[in-house]
């Protein structure tokens, strides 16, 4: 039985995909220690740290089309690493890993009250290219191991635009203005739209623009990472 337990857990063994170490996860305990969280206090709103946990100024000043922002980690060092694997390298198992730190960053806000799970979509140009859509990846496992319904054709991307990621932040809004169209109504429903990262917000504002369009009485955001801004170089 020693023998039967000891090849069960050498074969449950895997490599930590950031040290390396045999782990019987596919991130080690001290790197999954290591992992750069968001602060405490965040704007409920778009995620950006705000004292007291308050909605930030920016979305009083100028509200988006989604209602609410639910990000696990800071899109910092390892977390791109992690990211860039399962989005570029096709580490699809990785996304098993982040959805969970995901899931654990929804339950801590509150019940899973959402009526359906929407991806954001990919253009069929990048689709073709990258073989598979991360975001949907992220969706099925959190439809599949949380009992939740998911759609992953409701919103198709209609119109194909430069990477956001290349543009400066005050050209993304216009850049992916008009690049969704919804293939169906979502008459009263609480929508949580899934992606792995959160930058400048004007993809998954877009995106909620689209659903209430549609009918979608609620938007919130579920997002693997969220991006913080960084203090000005030259600022004392």
């Amino acid at each position: 039985m020693r023998f039967f337990s000891r090849l069960f857990a050498l074969a449950s063994e895997q490599d930590c995909r950031l040290c390396g170490d045999a782990s019987a996860r596919a991130i080690c305990i001290a790197c999954d220690a290591d992992l750069p969280r968001l602060p405490p206090a965040c704007c409920p709103i778009c995620g950006l740290p705000s004292p007291g946990a308050q909605s930030c100024g920016r979305c009083l000043s100028a509200p988006p089309a989604y209602d609410a922002t639910i990000a696990a980690l800071e899109y910092a060092f390892p977390v791109t690493r992690l990211i860039q694997s399962f989005k570029y390298e096709h580490a699809v198992g990785l996304g098993v890993t982040l959805a969970a730190y995901l899931a654990q960053s929804i339950a801590t806000d509150g019940p899973w009250q959402v009526d359906l799970l929407v991806p954001l979509p990919l253009a069929p140009e990048r689709l073709r290219e990258r073989g598979y859509n991360q975001a949907l990846e992220l969706a099925r496992v959190l439809a599949r191991q949380h009992g939740l319904a998911l759609d992953g054709r409701a919103v198709a991307r209609v119109r194909h635009a430069p990477p956001q990621a290349e543009l400066p932040w005050k050209e993304r809004r216009r850049n992916i203005r008009g690049a969704f169209a919804a293939r169906r109504r979502f008459d009263g429903l609480s929508v949580a739209v899934i992606d792995d990262v959160m930058t400048t917000g004007a993809t998954l504002d877009e995106m909620a623009r689209v659903l209430k369009a549609a009918g979608a009485l609620r938007v919130v955001n579920w997002v693997v990472a969220r991006t913080l801004p960084r203090p000005s170089a030259h600022m004392p």
